[in-house]
């Protein structure tokens, strides 16, 4: 089987968790290849088909800074047949008016460039104001709140991955 690329950026180790969390539940190393931003070339995207992007919503609605410092680099990538699932890690109660932005900004870029969004999440039980990530009433991928939500990680992530396996036409096992 193909390995799934997981590209995620961190500021205070959410995202990183997460993203651990994620290759766990989806059989490990084996079969989710992690990669930070920071250390990335746009050449790297190619080897997979499957690919998962992490990027937490930082400040008003901004991406974190490794993806910020990468996100001109995403127009020479051709992500032309590539299944793309997006997750974000975010703040709903203090920031309200931008919950999950980032991964909007991310996802919106690489549709520009062909990507094939996945991983839909359905925005019930969360209470924010606004957010650039909802899509028909569901956020373009799964929202995390370390902050407010924490003891729904888990879960959130196991339903997710479930679903991932069937979007991303994966075996179960």
């Amino acid at each position: 089987m193909e390995k799934i690329g997981l590209f995620f950026g961190t500021q205070t180790g959410n995202t990183e968790s997460i993203a651990q969390m994620i290759q766990e539940a989806l059989g490990g190393e084996s079969v989710v290849a992690l990669h930070e931003i920071f250390s990335v070339e746009p050449s790297d995207f190619a080897a997979y088909d499957r690919i998962i992007i992490g990027c937490p919503t930082w400040n008003i609605g901004e991406l974190q800074s490794d993806w910020a410092g990468f996100f001109d680099e995403l127009d020479g990538i051709d992500f032309s047949g590539k299944k793309v699932a997006y997750f974000g890690a975010g703040d709903q109660v203090g920031y309200a008016e931008n919950f999950q932005d980032a991964i909007s900004t991310l996802e919106e870029r690489i549709s520009e460039q062909n990507g094939i969004t996945l991983g839909y999440w359905s925005a019930e039980g969360y209470e924010f104001n606004e957010s650039n990530a909802l899509r028909d009433g569901k956020f373009c991928g799964l929202a995390i709140d370390e902050d407010n939500q924490s003891e729904l990680t888990s879960d959130r992530i196991q339903a997710w991955v479930k679903q991932l396996r069937q979007e991303f036409s994966l075996s179960l096992f």
